[in-house]
């Protein structure tokens, strides 16, 4: 999970703050989160932000190796 944290950290920080605010990047339980709610459920390592970077990889928004 470590290493999905660090890319996820990567992308959002190259983001522009509008799209960071604005943009949609995921929907868990119906609900939507921005790239901002996500990296703060993230950055705080809850198991809503667990999900949240489960789906991105399942998405392909993070990229993993295989290995």
């Amino acid at each position: 999970m470590e290493e999905e944290k660090v890319k996820f950290k990567k992308i959002f920080s190259n983001l522009p703050e509008k799209i960071r605010n604005e943009d949609i990047i995921v929907v868990i339980n119906d609900r939507p989160y921005t790239w901002n709610a996500a990296f703060l459920e993230v950055k705080n390592n809850t198991e809503l932000g667990k999900k949240i970077l489960k789906k991105l990889v399942e998405l392909e928004i993070i990229w993993m190796k295989i290995k």
